[in-house]
């Protein structure tokens, strides 16, 4: 029988995933086979298992430190907004229907409670531990009766909780002793301690306060998190989405726009492992400047984001970009919109009908029922700007809804394999390419060589730092992992699960 340890938060962004994220490395790195758990995230950043399922990127990332395959047993439920009322929901990996909060409730919740416990009871067969992760703040009274995120789910696994506060935001006394008000007492007596996290200042001046804490809440602060800037390791959703990383010396100025709804915008974290690049989210074309390259990047709703587009002035600037040879990638959704125009007969995305894209590249996209979620690998054809690239190793994932089509003004940029043989994917004229595949930039030579290539633009040498994004993220786990080590009193965490 797997013991099981709950991370819940005050708050969301409290700081509960990358919690979670440490924990699964330090139970590692001490000899148990360990696992994460979500029973319901709601996240557009979404990762897919080597049997072509769909979790949370938070609990792929969580499994990575784990050093085990992530499986759609570890976020049984993900929800994935479409708007501010209705998303997509997925079980077990695969989508089941768009439902509105309302109807996901009355017509949903039955199915995926029922899902939630039966991962949890495979996943406590084959692991020693598991580190739970809570969604939101356990202290929501109005979903309380239909929670299966929070204290339902510690009760399943009969955990007990940590719960986390953040400081940073200011408030920390009133979010942890106000979170423990509004437990039931039954949920409040699941709370064993309290962890402070994202603290930066004199921890003697923070201590009298500490102390109140434990007097007033009866529960010992096991620890004080100091901020941990650049931890390297990927964000949950946009809540955490900063306005990216500037390097003023950097070479090469890279810019993301930023969507409404943009999704799995961690594609983008391999290109900061390289020294010579400083990299931007933009939310007005006022700002963009004159980056080396610009990025579309995924969307939930590829035809919501597109109307955005056309409303803040952004489609002239892309024209404009394109017209001058300059470097445009879309990934996924972007990619969509560079093409002449969106088929919805189904009205599977949007509003039914056909919807004019940027027309930037000679594709076609048409929507019909049926999601692709697939990891990849491949090489590069060789064509347009990416030419000096052919033959390069290319590895990735799509998660689509929507078939493109190339026309004759199109060449495809990869070659990837498929159980049938190979198939051509994406689409590129001139400096202007589009493609559906998600974490393309973590294949390191495709990486520098095609940061080179925009280095060749402004008449600057190659050059070749030798990064390993795969190294990279293992280290990055082991810091984290060294950080809460010294900051948290795991002592008693083992002594709450026997071990």
């Amino acid at each position: 029988m797997s013991r099981a340890l709950m991370v819940q938060g005050t708050a969301s962004n409290a700081g509960k995933s990358i919690l979670v994220t440490a924990l699964c490395r330090i139970f590692r790195q001490d000899g148990y086979r360990v696992a994460p758990f979500k029973a319901q995230n709601m996240s557009l950043n979404a990762y897919v298992t080597a049997d072509g399922g769909e979790i949370g990127r938070a609990q792929g990332v969580q499994a990575e430190a784990a050093g085990t395959s992530a499986t759609v047993d570890m976020n049984p439920v993900l929800l994935k907004p479409k708007g501010d009322s209705v998303a997509q929901v997925i079980i077990h990996g695969r989508p089941v229907g768009d439902f509105t909060a309302q109807g996901y409730r009355e017509d949903c919740l039955s199915r995926a409670w029922q899902a939630v416990r039966e991962s949890y009871a495979r996943l406590s067969k084959d692991y020693d531990v598991i580190v739970i992760e809570g969604a939101g703040s356990p202290a929501e009274v109005n979903l309380r009766e239909k929670d299966i995120a929070n204290m339902r789910v510690a009760a399943l696994a009969e955990a007990p909780v940590l719960l986390v506060a953040d400081i940073d935001r200011g408030g920390v006394f009133a979010q942890v002793v106000g979170t423990l008000a509004l437990l039931l007492p039954e949920e409040a007596a699941r709370v064993r301690g309290v962890v402070i996290n994202k603290f930066r200042g004199d921890l003697a001046i923070l201590t009298p306060g500490l102390r109140f804490l434990e007097e007033k809440t009866g529960r010992p602060v096991l620890g004080v998190l100091p901020f941990l800037p650049d931890l390297g390791v990927a964000a949950e959703d946009s809540v955490s989405l900063g306005a990216g990383f500037f390097r003023p010396d950097a070479a090469l100025d890279i810019a993301v726009v930023r969507l409404p709804r943009i999704a799995n915008f961690d594609d983008f974290d391999p290109l900061l492992a390289e020294p010579d690049v400083s990299l931007r989210f933009v939310s007005h074309p006022r700002c963009v400047g004159q980056p080396d390259l610009l990025i579309l990047p995924g969307t939930k709703n590829t035809v919501a984001d597109l109307r955005w587009l056309c409303a803040t002035g952004w489609v002239a600037v892309l024209r404009e970009r394109a017209a001058a040879g300059l470097p445009l990638l879309g990934i996924c959704g972007g990619y969509q919109m560079l093409g002449r125009e969106l088929q919805d007969p189904g009205g599977l995305e949007d509003t039914a009908g056909v919807h004019v894209g940027l027309g930037l590249l000679d594709v076609v996209t048409v929507f019909r029922p049926g999601k692709v979620t697939v990891r990849r690998v491949g090489f590069v054809s060789g064509a347009g700007m990416l030419a000096p690239l052919a033959g390069e190793k290319v590895s990735g994932y799509e998660i689509h809804a929507g078939e493109t089509f190339r026309g004759a003004g199109a060449a495809p940029i990869f070659t990837l394999e498929v159980p049938s043989g190979t198939a051509a994917e994406g689409a590129v004229a001139g400096a202007v390419w589009g493609t559906y595949l998600h974490g393309l930039f973590e294949a390191d030579g495709f990486r520098r060589r095609y940061l080179n290539l925009l280095r060749r633009r402004r008449g600057l040498p190659p050059v070749d730092y030798g990064v390993s994004f795969a190294r990279l993220k293992e280290e990055c786990f082991d810091r984290l992992a060294a950080a809460v080590r010294e900051h948290l009193n795991l002592r008693e965490i083992y002594r709450w699960l026997g071990l």
